[in-house]
C-alpha cells in the first residue's frame, strides 16, 4: 500500500478532487499555502494499492495545469534605489510524493 501526498494549486483542486472521487479514490483535502508566492494550494492525502499509483498520478497530472504568472520583483539600481519589476514565473502543476505504508487501519 502507498500513501500519496499531492500538492495542487487551488485553481485545479476542484477538478482533481472530482476526478479522483469519480474514479473511486477516497481523498482527504488540506488547505495549504506555498512558500514562494504565498499562494493557496490544496494538499491531497490518498491511500491506495501499489498497482493504482500510476492511475492516481495520471489523474493528478491531467487536471493540474502549469501556467505563467507575472509577479512583482525588485531590482536594485544602487544607492538604495529599488524599482518594482514584474517577472514571469511558472505556477500550477502538482508536486507528488509517494510513500510506503507499513500499516493501515480504518477504525
Amino acid at each position: 500500500m502507498k500513501l500519496i501526498l499531492a500538492i495542487v494549486s487551488n485553481d485545479d483542486s476542484a477538478k482533481v478532487a472530482k476526478e479522483l472521487t469519480r474514479n473511486q479514490f477516497f481523498v482527504t483535502k488540506l488547505a495549504t499555502t506555498g512558500g514562494f508566492l504565498m499562494a493557496g494550494n490544496t494538499t491531497f492525502l490518498l491511500g491506495t494499492d501499489d498497482n493504482k499509483v500510476d492511475q492516481v498520478i495520471g489523474i493528478i497530472g491531467k487536471y493540474s495545469k502549469k501556467r505563467s504568472q507575472m509577479v512583482p520583483s525588485s531590482t536594485s539600481y544602487g544607492a538604495g534605489m529599488h524599482t518594482p519589476f514584474p517577472v514571469e514565473v511558472q505556477v500550477g502543476g502538482a508536486t507528488v510524493f509517494v510513500m510506503n505504508v507499513e500499516r493501515f487501519e480504518k477504525l
